[in-house]
C-alpha cells in the first residue's frame, strides 16, 4: 500500500503515528503566570542536542479556554520554563489521568492524585516519584503547518534522577520499566534492553 497524506489513506483509522514508534513520551509539567500548575503527557517529544542539553515537544491541539493552542504551549510561552518528567510504567494510570481535557484552572496532579516537588532551576514544579526529571529553560516556540501545530525547544538546565536508578555510574532504566508510546491507543513497556556497540567503538 502506498498513499499521499494529502489524498487520505481508506483505513479505518490514521496509520501515521503507528508507522513511528515507540516514540517516549514527555511528561511537561508547567505553571501558569498566575500560579497554575499543569501537568500533560505529550508522545510527540525527544531529545535533540547534547551541548547544551536539549529537547523538543509538540502540541497539536486547541482548548476553548487557551486561545489556539493548549494549557502546557501557553504556560510556557508566559512563563518560558517547562519541566520534562519520565514516566515510569508504576505511574501509567496517573500519566493517563493527566491527558484528560480540563479547564486551565484544574491542577492534573491534584487530579491524578500525584505529589509535586519544587523544581532547582526554575519556577515549577515537577512530579514527584519520577525517576528522572528534565528542568527547562525555553529556547525557540516554532509554528509549524497546520493548525495549532506548535514545536516547543527548551535547554536542560537540571536534571534530576532517582539514585536508586544509578548502578555502576549510569542511569539504569531496568530500575523503574520506561514506557513508550505506540500507535492508535498502544503503548509499550521497555522489559528487555540489550547494548549494541557502533562499528566506531
Amino acid at each position: 500500500m502506498f498513499y499521499q497524506p494529502k489524498d487520505g489513506h481508506g483505513l479505518a483509522h490514521n496509520p501515521f503515528n503507528a508507522l513511528v514508534v515507540p516514540r517516549p513520551i514527555g511528561w511537561i509539567s508547567s505553571r501558569d503566570k498566575d500560579g497554575w500548575d499543569n501537568l500533560a503527557p505529550y508522545s510527540f517529544f525527544n531529545a535533540v542536542a547534547y551541548v547544551p542539553p536539549q529537547v523538543m515537544f509538540s502540541s497539536t491541539g486547541t482548548k476553548a479556554d487557551r486561545d489556539g493552542t493548549k494549557d502546557s504551549v501557553a504556560n510556557i510561552r508566559d512563563t518560558g520554563v517547562f519541566c520534562v518528567n519520565i514516566v515510569a510504567q508504576a505511574m501509567l494510570g496517573a500519566m493517563n489521568a493527566s491527558s484528560a481535557s480540563l479547564p486551565y484552572d484544574i491542577d492534573e496532579f491534584v487530579h491524578a492524585g500525584l505529589e509535586k516537588i519544587q523544581c532547582e532551576t526554575i519556577d515549577c514544579p515537577r512530579v514527584a516519584g519520577a525517576p528522572a526529571a528534565l528542568e527547562c529553560k525555553l529556547t525557540k516556540i516554532v509554528p509549524l503547518d497546520g493548525v495549532a501545530n506548535i514545536a516547543i525547544f527548551g535547554e536542560v538546565t537540571g536534571i534530576y534522577m532517582d539514585d536508586d536508578c544509578i548502578v555502576d555510574g549510569m542511569f539504569d532504566i531496568t530500575k523503574f520499566t520506561p514506557v513508550g508510546r505506540l500507535g492508535y491507543r498502544d503503548y509499550a513497556d521497555v522489559q528487555a534492553p540489550f547494548e549494541l556497540r557502533r562499528p566506531d567503538d
